[in-house]
């Protein structure tokens, strides 16, 4: 058997139910047979409840701050089940005989439609079913708002609707009841919305705080660091954490990030100064050690020593003055200045080296005249041993500079000789003549400048090492007129 809606009332079938049920009725069609059912039942399924973390809609309207790193909202509490709600309808509506199906209201008996598919219990079934699918959407709306898992303001515009449809539903249940529940729901959705409210824009001045702590180091960074690759990087890194802060309105938004581009962009031109500068500087240095090595380039080939170390070391002193001109520029002018010194420094060790074997010939020759003179006899012919004495030291004083580590001990040989000579002289009495002044005075000079020499080679200093040597042979040449003075 079957039915058909009455054309006459533009009765809309119901649409399936959300919750499940505890039977499912054959195909059928309600056909009400009043204008009561004008108003086609709020039924449907309802939207599933948004996650507890979503971003949820401005009740006015604007798009609400999403979920970011910090600050973290703490996780709202998942909404609690719903149970399918399976209703007795018999105790709340009826079916006559002619099919009409009616519900029992505090007013009385309301006709909510016709039932010709089945028998009377079958029709109350499927008008129970029907309130059961409201009463369903009626408990899913309760469990998202107690759940803060909905908009508020979605969730009470949801529950005016429902509040005056449900009075007039083409159900049998207890409809009032369920009205009664929906108004209440307005009630509690209208102060969530406030509550909601709030807390989206603590969220939302939270992200600006956020920005504007990011911007003001960025106007500390422009201002004051001098960190130009580690400020460079942590303004990098302020703009990643920028992108993910979301939830400010445009205009605030804008003018934050304006804020933060000006303090990014006078950054850029100060450290774009600074290495402008420096790059200025590093072309001045580069220019003064170019000289620098021109200079010791035309000295490498100076063969006088003495002055020419002292130059040396006062172009070594100029380069160090210099600002360097970066590490790989730097390297390569110290290369090309190092090598001309390296050139003039050679030769004088190679002149050295053939001063020492001159001095070492030189020992040697004196030497072989000291162990001459110390086979004189003057004891057996004095006479003969002076003269022949004379000759050796005229010989020995003709040879040039010996190692200045043997000079003292060759000297003190010789003299050693001639006292032996003199006190022969003296009557067979063994007596030493008193020095001569002179040449004690010019021997303590020597001794002072072999002192000097040797401090200043413990130093390690160049240019006191060439003054020290040049004094202590000017005083050698001294003693050595002195002696031989004191002998005629």
């Amino acid at each position: 058997m079957s039915s058909t809606d009455d054309p006459g009332n533009g009765v809309q079938q119901a649409a399936p139910p959300i919750a499940e049920t505890t039977e499912t009725p054959a195909p059928e069609v309600a056909t009400p047979t009043g204008g009561s059912d004008a108003v086609t039942p709020a039924a449907g399924t309802p939207a599933a409840p948004a996650p507890a973390d979503a971003a949820l809609p401005d009740p006015a309207g604007e798009p609400g701050p999403p979920a970011v790193p910090s600050p973290a909202p703490a996780p709202a509490p998942p909404a609690a089940p719903v149970e399918t709600v399976v209703s007795d309808p018999a105790q709340w509506g009826r079916v006559d005989e002619q099919g009409t199906v009616f519900v029992r209201t505090t007013d009385g008996e309301r006709e909510v439609g016709s039932w010709q598919a089945g028998d009377a219990e079958a029709g109350l079934a499927h008008y129970g079913r029907r309130y059961d699918d409201l009463a369903t959407e009626v408990s899913l709306l309760e469990a998202r708002l107690k759940a803060h898992t909905g908009n508020p303001g979605e969730i009470k515009a949801k529950a005016e609707g429902l509040a005056g449809s449900i009075p007039a539903a083409a159900a049998v249940g207890d409809l009032e009841g369920l009205a009664a529940r929906a108004r209440a729901m307005v009630a509690t959705a209208e102060a969530a919305a406030v509550e909601y409210r709030a807390e989206k824009a603590a969220a939302r001045a939270a992200q600006v705080a956020r920005k504007e702590a990011l911007a003001a180091e960025a106007e500390q960074i422009a201002a004051e660091s001098t960190s130009w690759k580690a400020a460079g990087d942590r303004l990098k890194a302020i703009v990643e954490e920028w992108k993910t802060i979301r939830g400010i309105d445009r205009k605030t938004d804008d003018a934050l990030w304006q804020r933060f581009a000006a303090a990014r962009d006078a950054f850029g031109r100060r450290r774009g100064a600074h290495f402008a500068q420096l790059d200025a500087q590093r072309g001045e240095a580069r220019a003064a050690k170019q000289e620098l090595i021109t200079e010791a380039q035309r000295l490498s080939t100076s063969t006088e020593w003495g002055a020419t170390s002292a130059a040396m070391r006062s172009l070594m002193d100029r380069w160090k003055a210099v600002p360097r001109t970066g590490r790989d520029g730097d390297d390569d002018l110290w290369k090309q200045f190092r090598a001309a010194q390296d050139v003039f420094f050679g030769a004088r060790a190679e002149q050295d080296k053939a001063r020492d074997a001159e001095q070492v010939a030189n020992q040697q020759a004196k030497e072989e005249l000291l162990a001459e003179a110390e086979q004189l006899d003057p004891g057996k012919d004095l006479r003969g041993a002076q003269n022949a004495l004379r000759k050796i030291q005229e010989r020995y004083d003709a040879i040039g500079h010996v190692p200045r580590a043997v000079m003292r001990q060759l000297e003190d040989r010789m003299t050693a000789v001639e006292q032996k000579v003199r006190g022969a002289a003296d009557a067979g009495r063994v007596r030493t003549a008193p020095e001569n002044p002179m040449v004690a005075s010019m021997r303590a000079a020597v001794t002072k400048a072999e002192e000097q020499l040797a401090k200043a080679e413990a130093a390690g200093d160049e240019r006191r090492i060439d003054e020290a040597q040049a004094n202590l042979a000017t005083r050698r040449e001294w003693l050595a007129e002195a002696e031989k003075s004191a002998r005629r």
